[in-house]
């Protein structure tokens, strides 16, 4: 029989970082909001829950990095808004900032989840971030925490394999 692996949304005593970019605020504020709750929502409680503020989007993987580096969280959640201007802009800092993350979460093996929002304009920006079941601060929390409880589960099968 195939052994299926699956993470929970119901952590217990897990800690988690999220980072959160000030740079387009009136739209972070209802990411971070949306993952605040999530988070709460899954019994995690706020002495678990580091928030660090950076400037943009740009700030966001080195400082996910470091978070993770420090070996204290057991998922780290990244929030952000891109607006798409006149200029080639958003794509150079949305690529960096994409790329930044997957990095420095392959690197540390700590998981990282992705509530930088890349839209259009900022309406749709403004529609992901309100509150709600579509809040995608709300997502990115949600991933992090079944991120969080699934790795555990394959390191242990990884040391069980190994014996």
């Amino acid at each position: 029989m195939a052994q299926e692996l699956q993470g929970s949304r119901h952590p217990d005593g897990t800690r988690f970082a999220i980072v959160v970019a000030r740079f387009n605020d009136h739209v972070t504020s209802g990411l971070l909001r949306g993952a605040r709750s999530a988070l709460a929502d899954a019994g995690v409680r706020d002495e678990d829950v580091t928030i660090v503020h950076v400037p943009g989007a740009f700030e966001i993987p080195l400082t996910a990095l470091r978070l993770a580096e420090s070996r204290r969280y057991a998922a780290v959640i990244c929030l952000g808004c891109l607006i798409k201007g006149d200029t080639m802009h958003f794509e150079y800092i949305a690529t960096a900032t994409s790329n930044g993350i997957m990095d420095a979460a392959t690197a540390t093996g700590v998981p990282m989840s992705f509530g930088v929002l890349t839209t259009l304009d900022e309406d749709q920006a403004l529609m992901r971030a309100a509150d709600g079941p579509g809040n995608k601060g709300g997502e990115a929390a949600r991933a992090a925490l079944e991120m969080a409880t699934l790795m555990p589960q394959i390191a242990r099968g990884n040391e069980r394999m190994q014996k």
